[in-house]
């Protein structure tokens, strides 16, 4: 029988800007704090295996090896320890593997830290070491870069299905409305439909990133780090933790072509669909059972594309849904209660650890005030890689 794996600890700083810092120091406080959350902090050679999501720490900041130099910065040698390495998914990979490791016996408890410091960088040079993942000839070369794919998605998509800019605004809003309440999230403020769409003023700067998509359609460059201490449930070690766990379900991942334009259709999301599609089979439920998720919405278009896809809404519906309200905290299916990318931060290898974090922290009824999801049973996480060359889904479930 599969051992059952859960999650006793979790771990977070504060997203934003930590350019003063060094990688392994940022990663090593959301770590620390994971395993005091599991009150193992004295006790931490009860890990058996440490696993580093980044995406690319060597160009952002001129750091790599960073797996072995968290560990030692922890004094935790000897033990062993991997980077995994996914792109803008990078974190929820880790999750993923740290999973395989437990479920197959090879590890009892496991350490998963994802980081990234990206604003050592200008915003542009972070913009163009992020687009290096795409086709090096048929779009890096061209100069398309993640924000031009996420704008002519968008445009695709509102042509298609008839959602405006005003719902791309009413999605900013919700995010960060529920932000401002994350003492995690990068942007903490509000902002009104009022202030970026419906009456804009010269105070007010929206302007087009990548038309249709604008300032607040989309996320901002982050630095932080996010960390979880996984646990094999039916061991000995399930007795070394003072929290209970929170179970993970149900995993699931899938790629699609490299090159977007190599799809049948630019506005299907194949890797997300199938992802979701094996996380609901691993965990035996559906989309009606989820009782919030958080979406990787680096540009807010793609909470409606990704909703549609994992089933939570038809396709082309999604934004009638957040006209309606139903995708707020007070909604019928709250979707990204922590401010999402879009208001959180999305410090690209800890980005879908982070969501892991959310999935705990609201399951445990520990959000702050005012953000708590209505009696929460599983929270499902999307990690978008690429421009969905690479997902990975995760639920979680409070038994």
């Amino acid at each position: 029988m599969t051992a059952r794996v859960g999650i006793v600890g979790v771990g977070h700083t504060r997203f934003g800007n930590s350019s003063e810092y060094d990688l392994a120091d940022v990663m090593a406080y959301a770590a620390t704090d994971a395993l005091i959350d599991a009150g193992i902090l004295e006790q931490r050679h009860e890990v058996d295996q440490v696993f580093v999501a980044n995406m690319a720490s060597g160009i952002f900041c001129h750091q790599t090896s960073v797996a072995s130099s968290l560990v030692s910065r922890m004094d935790m040698e000897p033990v062993p320890a991997e980077l995994i390495e996914n792109g803008p998914a990078s974190g929820a990979s880790a999750v993923k593997v740290a999973y395989m490791a437990i479920a197959s016996g090879m590890a009892d408890v496991v350490l998963v830290v994802g980081g990234e410091i990206m604003r050592k960088l200008t915003g542009w040079e972070a913009t163009d070491t992020v687009a290096t993942m795409l086709h090096t000839e048929a779009e890096y070369n061209m100069g398309l870069t993640l924000p031009s794919f996420g704008g002519m998605f968008a445009r695709l998509y509102m042509d298609k299905y008839g959602c405006t800019e005003r719902d791309l605004a009413l999605i900013a809003v919700k995010d960060h409305d529920n932000g401002a309440l994350n003492q995690y999230a990068h942007v903490q403020g509000t902002c009104t439909i009022d202030a970026i769409h419906d009456n804009v003023t010269a105070s007010v700067v929206n302007n087009y990133v990548a038309e249709p998509l604008r300032m607040y359609s989309t996320c901002p460059v982050t630095d932080g780090a996010a960390a979880l201490v996984l646990v094999n449930m039916d061991s000995p070690k399930a007795a070394l933790f003072k929290k209970k766990a929170v179970r993970i379900a149900g995993v699931g991942s899938a790629t699609d072509t490299h090159c977007v334009h190599n799809r049948k259709d630019p506005l299907l999301l194949d890797a997300v669909r199938i992802a979701g599609e094996k996380a609901y089979k691993m965990a035996g439920i559906g989309p009606k059972d989820i009782s919030f998720a958080e979406l990787h919405d680096a540009f807010v278009i793609l909470e409606l594309a990704i909703s549609e896809e994992v089933g939570f809404f038809d396709r082309g519906k999604s934004y009638l849904a957040v006209r309606k309200g139903e995708t707020t905290i007070h909604g019928s299916l709250p979707i990204n209660p922590s401010g999402g990318l879009k208001s959180k931060g999305h410090p690209v290898g800890a980005t879908g650890v982070s969501q892991v974090v959310e999935l705990v922290r609201q399951l445990r009824g520990e959000v702050e005030e005012g953000r708590q999801v209505r009696d929460p049973k599983y929270g499902m996480s999307v990690n978008f890689g690429g421009f969905g060359n690479n997902v990975v889904a995760i639920i979680c479930a409070k038994d």
